[in-house]
């Protein structure tokens, strides 16, 4: 008689939830809404690495199903969702390594929205083993490719856009056409692998382009192209990278309203293992301009020069930002940690390579706020003598004697390894990777982990994240304009909503005050990167920490090149879904949001409160007015029975 179903996970914890329906599935290479439904679903690589498979989540019973399998000529080095077409059907872009001929081979399956593919897919022109990465160049929320072809035609610049020029009506016509890109500067030659992304650097809330570069003798560098819209691509800074780089992340470490740089450097990688020796964590904050601490302080100084953003306008671009990797001692904007302090051991390591796969994927440190404060945490696979452990390294305030923080306590944030709780972890000694992702999307980040298969407990498990956080999240989508940010009609007269497109460079921007009343800031980009199995979600997940207001303002910035390429929303609800549909064509027009609340489990017992609060109420009520109709009568009976004795 009991209505309201038992919890699925009841303790205070990260907890295993197994495969999830994932048993043989292989290797997960990819998120996406493959259905349109807007939950998560997943691609994966079978064992061989050609069979790729579609695995659509199942909401009432909390697992994926098997939605659909197609088998590639080649052997699968990379796959990147997207909406190639259009048309807002998420499309997958599959690329294939040949090293022999240093060249990277690709072809895209269109989507049919139902989980399953076209088994004819359209070629693309072949690239060097740099992986492209998508971005929209020109500004029409297309998906176009960036890197270095295989064939230049004639071009004499090292890097090349495939322009997107699909056209629905005739399919004749080649998907991409090979173009110079506008990059106003002198370019590099790209590494391989490397981390270039598309994100916002400069804080205008456009997306720039981050390279990565190949400088000989095993060193490298980084590239920033600064987006000008149509007057193209600006680079503002070029700068070498430690030696030893590895894989780069960026996430906003500070909570200052700009992104920042996060990667490991290592005097030496195991080729076999792919476990670094002397490994070190980087950190390169953002130095730009800062958001001021409140709506009537003043921007500018007496001299008229801009010293802070108001919390009102954070989409202004700072020209004179940059990261400072010297290690010299008063430069605070780079701190550098040791890998074994972080996880209190001395022979821990990290691995920073997977040598399972072929060829080799390099690690990323995982940057996401697992616990809802507002500051993202690390999750990377550390290297012990009893295999590879995935660890998780959670962002706290600055103290004496905690990891990221000087002598004397002071710093930007400090890193401290999660213990409670962990045992799910701490278990699992065969990882070869892990991802962060939103499981059934309940609001909080839980933990893929992908596995060798030795300990017998399969090749993917999912560690759900059970703890019980009283702070608040946001989930935010930008889509790319597809149906003219309308519904989409398919010959048969049925329609769906362009909802699972996986759009790469969307910039977002918040202001929210804490329970204090101190205001904060933070940035967070969609969709980042895509090259070498990043497993980026296709959302952006905003944690906002205790407060007890509407979010103050939310930027939301694309690629669009109009005059106003964002929108501020103002009293956005915390624990949402905001969905953001840009404008369609080039042109200026409206935008359209949508806010979806969160089902959470608290409802039926606020309903339930609410019921039986206010049948109480009622029964007070329905007492006190008979008693007040019952003193009435007896008030009137007394009055009809007085004597008037002036009226004798």
């Amino acid at each position: 008689m009991w209505s309201f179903s038992p919890k699925r996970f009841t303790k205070n914890a990260l907890l295993s939830a197994g495969s999830l329906g994932l048993d043989g599935a292989g290797r997960v290479v990819a998120f996406g809404d493959f259905n349109g439904d807007q939950f998560m679903d997943v691609l994966s690589l079978d064992a061989d690495q050609q069979e790729l498979s579609v695995y659509l989540w199942n909401h009432d019973e909390f697992e994926f199903r098997k939605a659909s399998s197609i088998r590639h000529s080649a052997s699968v080095a990379n796959v990147v969702p997207g909406d190639f077409t259009h048309d807002g059907k998420l499309d997958i872009l599959v690329m294939s390594a040949d090293t022999w001929r240093d060249t990277l081979n690709m072809a895209i399956y269109t989507g049919n929205h139902d989980g399953t593919f076209d088994t004819e897919p359209i070629s693309v022109a072949a690239s060097t083993l740099s992986q492209p990465i998508p971005l929209d160049v020109n500004g029409d929320m297309k998906i176009d490719l960036l890197g270095v072809p295989t064939v230049k035609r004639g071009s004499s610049t090292p890097l090349q856009v495939w322009e997107n020029h699909w056209n629905a009506s005739n399919t004749q016509t080649p998907l991409f056409e090979l173009t110079d890109p506008q990059f106003n500067g002198s370019q590099c030659a790209l590494a391989s692998p490397h981390s270039n992304a598309l994100i916002d650097l400069n804080g205008d809330c456009l997306a720039d382009v981050f390279l990565v570069c190949d400088e000989g003798s095993g060193k490298r560098s980084f590239q920033i192209w600064v987006n000008n819209k149509d007057s193209g691509f600006t680079l503002a800074q070029h700068e070498p990278l430690p030696s030893g780089v590895q894989a780069i992340s960026f996430a906003d470490v500070d909570r200052d309203g700009s992104v920042d740089m996060v990667f490991t450097t290592c005097s030496y990688v195991s080729s076999s293992s792919g476990v670094g020796s002397g490994c070190i964590l980087n950190i390169a904050y953002n130095k730009q301009l800062p958001v001021c601490s409140s709506t009537t302080s003043s921007s500018v100084n007496k001299q008229g020069e801009r010293i802070c953003r108001s919390p009102v306008d954070l989409c202004i671009a700072d020209p004179e930002f940059h990261y400072n990797l010297s290690k010299s001692p008063d430069n605070d904007a780079f701190v550098q940690l040791s890998i074994n302090t972080l996880l209190n051991s001395p022979s821990s390591s990290i691995l920073v390579l997977d040598t399972t796969f072929s060829p080799p994927i390099p690690l990323p440190i995982r940057l996401d706020d697992t616990n809802l404060d507002g500051y993202p945490d690390l999750l990377f696979v550390a290297a012990t003598s009893d295999g590879h452990t995935p660890k998780l390294l959670v962002s706290e305030p600055c103290v004496k004697g905690l990891p990221g923080c000087d002598e004397s306590g002071r710093g930007r944030r400090g890193f401290r390894l999660a213990q409670k709780g962990t045992e799910s972890l701490e278990a699992i000694k065969d990882a070869r990777g892990v991802t962060l992702l939103d499981l059934d999307e309940d609001g909080t980040l839980d933990i893929l982990v992908q596995r060798t298969g030795t300990q017998g407990e399969g090749t993917i498990s999912f560690i759900q994240n059970n703890f019980y956080y009283d702070a608040f999240f946001l989930k935010a989508i930008v889509l790319n304009g597809a149906c003219n940010g309308g519904w989409c009609s398919l010959p048969n007269s049925s329609n769906y909503l362009p909802i699972g497109v996986s759009y790469s460079g969307a910039s977002f921007k918040y202001t929210v005050l804490d329970t204090d009343g101190r205001r904060s800031a933070a940035q967070v980009g969609q969709l980042p990167q895509s090259s070498y199995h990043s497993l980026h979600t296709p959302y952006a997940f905003l944690g906002l920490g205790r407060t007890n207001n509407y979010i103050e303002n939310l930027f939301v910035g694309s690629t669009k090149h109009i005059q106003e390429h964002y929108i501020n929303m103002e009293g956005v609800i915390p624990n949402s879904r905001v969905v953001i549909h840009p404008p369609p064509g080039k042109g200026d027009g409206s935008w359209k949001r949508e806010l979806y609340l969160r089902p959470g489990e608290w409802i039926p017992w606020v309903t339930l409160t609410v019921v039986i609060t206010t049948a109480i109420l009622a029964v007070i009520v329905f007492v006190l007015h008979l008693n007040d109709k019952r003193e009435d009568e007896l008030e009137r009976r007394r009055i009809s029975h007085h004597i008037n004795f002036d009226a004798l």
